[in-house]
């Protein structure tokens, strides 16, 4: 009994997409995936299952990149997508394709289902990833193979996520790097605008004793002796009348 309940609250964690336009067939398939315990949401179209998965059709039928992410606008995440293969305008297999086309949902599990047994239109859609082919009407056994691959899904989504939180840490540290030479340039120039202007400074007093020099030598000339004989006239030879 405890294993039961403990199974039954592990699938109630995950959301099922359920896509017919039959009413009958779309009634039963949420009966039957909620006495499984999964959390369903119905809709009666394709187009209506991209839209709540956050697609747009453009006019020409290709789906746009999602604007916002998917599921941003519904309170659970959908993990996985079952769809009747025969409806009108959006067939389950036009579905299963925009779907892993999706960058941001190809990860997502498909489940195709139809009331026509034809092993053409079975293995296409297993060749174009979808997970399992139920044929109508479709029991509760068959549900029991949804799990394993809901579980699949998880795991694959739980490495994605592992993986992108070191590739965001090296990004971090390639930025970091990036910066660090500059920072380290900055202090480094202070250092060399200081010394030339001690130089400068040093140069600027040199400069100023040396014509201080130069002057001081120049009066010492101009009052020494020597100078001053040179520049007196001699009268040497020449008597003085009395």
């Amino acid at each position: 009994m405890g294993m039961a309940a403990a199974a039954a609250t592990e699938s109630q964690q995950f959301h099922v997409l359920a896509v017919d336009d039959s009413l009958i067939d779309r009634k039963l398939i949420e009966r039957l995936l909620r006495t499984s315990s999964y959390q369903v949401t119905t809709v009666d179209s394709g187009t209506k299952a991209l839209e709540f998965l956050g697609l747009r059709e453009n006019d020409d039928g290709t789906p746009n990149t999602p604007s916002i992410s998917p599921n941003n606008h519904q309170e659970v995440e959908v993990n996985m997508v079952i769809t009747d293969y025969c409806m009108p305008g959006m067939t389950g297999y036009d579905l299963l394709k925009k779907i892993k086309e999706s960058s941001s949902l190809r990860n997502i599990p498909v489940v195709i289902m139809s009331s026509e047994n034809v092993p053409s239109r079975i293995s296409r859609c297993l060749e174009e990833g979808a997970e399992e082919f139920f044929l109508k009407p479709v029991r509760l056994s068959d549900l029991n193979r949804l799990k394993p691959h809901i579980m699949k899904r998880s795991k694959l989504k739980d490495q994605d996520q592992k993986q992108v939180i070191p590739e965001k840490i090296d990004t971090l540290l390639e930025v970091q790097k990036q910066h660090q030479p500059q920072e380290e340039a900055q202090p480094q120039v202070q250092p060399n605008l200081e010394q030339q202007q001690q130089q400068q400074s040093l140069q600027q007093n040199n400069n100023n004793n040396n014509n201080s020099s130069n002057k001081r030598k120049s009066m010492e000339q101009s009052l020494s002796p020597e100078t001053t004989d040179r520049t007196r006239p001699r009268y040497s030879g020449i008597a003085t009348v009395v």
